[in-house]
């Protein structure tokens, strides 16, 4: 695990039989994802059993500022992660290797940015996000520590996303892995043992961080590998810059949607709920339930990015089409398995965090009705995925719009004043079935478009 051993290029990509492929790259992906949620619902947790129930409400608070950080995060790795996969399929060689070099230089910058400025606004940015003064300094606490850290937080998750389009996929994993052992190990010794409470928890998660950063960057400076970080590739380039951030525009766009999101249903649930803090504390245990399949899709997805990003930029278009419906019948086991789980055992996942009956019982009620068309949801990632992969940016960013800006924010607005709280629940399901059903249509049209000849015509399967 100390070295990357694979040199030169990926060229399986555009050769191997996809199945296999997708197990190589998707699996990988998978456990990175499933590790990652798993890591946020740990600290959710820890946070619950340990400091309480407000705790967990002022947690949730700190939601929108996470999918903030994670929309500029995002448009810079998987804008340059799909980019440095088209390349490699072009075997454009030296400039992947620029862009890598870009993508560091761009998250450092970022990062501080979007710290600095948080930093200096946070009690006002929080009272907005719906923290109340009960919740407030848990919320205050744990988000100072992370936006201190915040340009180590983009550049592992920059670097992670390099590795994974650059033909190294298990060292991804590792990553991941090796942050959510670490904070396993820091959270409760933190929270516990020297007694820091919801501190401890944002503590462990930097700290987790900077020792996973530090083994990516000796992973990436090994010079006897083709991608590898070096002098000379950290001058941000205009064309690099400008592909990267209109490829990471969807994904950008999906989280910055995701933020006003949970703004409103946190304001929703305060004005609509018997318990303002309590309703928003069981939004944040069925967000954190829910959360780890959709990490699951996302990491189905990833895995997805660099076989169909190599294989479209070598015109191998049956090879795109295959893994494209091969994904899609991954992501649809996946969201079964949370509709099953959630359906059928609320009650039990949520006393996981929380002894308090009143939120166990809303909690439950919550991931029931979150998660009616979640398998909808599944398809929709994979979609404005693929679309996002092969450069049709417009119909990404449209895909990526519809769910949260088009229909689930004026469901949001509008179904609480006749529904009250139920209004909030509700409104996620229905925007899951429209956008679903959307992005089936759209992939309807895509299928169709591959049956004309010269999609057939470079078969290398």
């Amino acid at each position: 695990m100390g070295k990357i051993s694979t040199k030169g290029v990926p060229t399986e990509l555009g050769t191997e039989k996809i199945s296999k492929l997708l197990m190589l790259y998707a699996i990988p992906a998978i456990i990175a994802q499933t590790a990652s949620s798993l890591y946020h619902m740990i600290d959710s947790i820890f946070i619950g059993q340990g400091v309480g129930a407000l705790a967990i409400s002022g947690l949730a608070t700190t939601f929108p500022f996470m999918n903030l950080s994670a929309a500029f995060g995002a448009m810079i790795g998987v804008g340059g992660a799909t980019l440095i996969s088209v390349k490699l399929g072009q075997r454009d060689y030296d400039s992947a290797c620029t862009i890598l070099g870009n993508l560091v230089t761009l998250n450092v910058i970022v990062g501080v940015l979007f710290g600095g400025i948080s930093l200096l606004f946070l009690e006002d940015i929080l009272f907005f996000f719906g923290a109340s003064e009960a919740t407030l300094p848990y919320a205050r606490d744990f988000m100072e520590i992370v936006l201190y850290g915040n340009v180590v937080t983009h550049l592992y998750l920059g670097i992670n996303a390099a590795l994974r389009a650059s033909g190294h996929p298990n060292e991804s994993m590792y990553a991941t892995i090796i942050t959510v052992i670490c904070n396993l190990i820091l959270a409760p010794l933190f929270i516990y043992v020297f007694d820091w409470g919801i501190k401890g928890a944002a503590f462990a998660t930097m700290l987790s961080q900077v020792i996973t950063l530090l083994w990516q960057i000796k992973l990436l400076s090994n010079p006897n590998e083709l991608m590898h970080l070096r002098k000379g590739i950290y001058t941000l380039r205009s064309r690099f810059v400008k592909g990267i951030l209109g490829i990471g525009l969807s994904p950008f766009l999906i989280n910055a949607a995701a933020c006003i999101v949970v703004i409103i249903i946190n304001k929703g649930l305060r004005t609509y709920g018997d318990n303002g803090d309590m309703a928003i504390a069981s939004y944040g245990i069925a967000n954190r339930v829910i959360f780890i399949f959709i990490m699951v899709v996302l990491g189905v997805t990833q895995g997805m990015q660099p076989i169909i990003g190599y294989n479209f930029g070598a015109r191998h278009y049956d090879r795109v089409k295959e893994t494209l419906k091969q994904t899609i019948i991954w992501a649809l086991a996946v969201t079964f398995t949370g509709f099953a789980l959630c359906e059928g055992i609320p009650e039990l996942i949520a006393r996981a965090f929380t002894t308090d009956t009143t939120l166990i019982v809303n909690a439950a009620k919550g991931m029931r009705i979150s998660c009616l068309f979640i398998m909808l949801a599944g398809i929709q990632m994979v979609a404005t995925n693929f679309f996002q992969s092969i450069g049709k940016v417009n119909k990404a960013i449209f895909l990526s719009l519809t769910r949260q800006v088009l229909f689930l924010i004026p469901l949001l607005l509008i179904l609480p004043k006749y529904m009250g709280e139920n209004g909030v629940w509700c409104s996620i399901p229905i925007a899951d079935l429209i956008s679903g059903i959307l992005a089936i249509i759209l992939l309807r049209g895509q299928f169709k478009s591959w049956s004309h000849p010269t999609f057939s015509a470079n078969s290398h399967q």
